[in-house]
């Protein structure tokens, strides 16, 4: 079966109140897969930026791909702001996608 894309906007957090990471996929659960597991070298593999704390889905990848582009251009405190609105707790929303908790360790298979 073939998986529908849908372009999304996302953000990943270290923690709460932790270190920041804004991305854009038409795979949110195929790229949080990827960053979980540090598939790809870079930012969010060297500082453990893995806790999906928001995220925002579009009809199509331009509106994405701008979204993205804005709320990198934020403040920090904005971006913060944001994610207390819907998630005050900082919870890892990728469970509620069926992703194991970041807790039971670094799964080895593919999403």
């Amino acid at each position: 079966m073939r998986q529908e894309r849908q372009p999304c906007v996302y953000i990943l957090a270290s923690g709460h109140y932790g270190t920041l990471y804004i991305g854009v996929t038409s795979n949110l659960i195929g790229r949080l897969w990827q960053h979980r597991n540090d598939v790809l070298p870079g930012f969010t593999s060297r500082y453990e930026v893995h806790r999906l704390v928001h995220f925002e889905m579009f009809g199509d990848m331009l509106r994405a791909i701008a979204r993205e582009k804005q709320l990198k251009r934020w403040h920090r405190q904005w971006k913060i702001n944001l994610v207390n609105a819907a998630n005050p707790e900082w919870r890892d929303l990728a469970v509620g996608l069926g992703l194991p908790s970041l807790a039971q360790g670094k799964p080895t298979n593919g999403p």
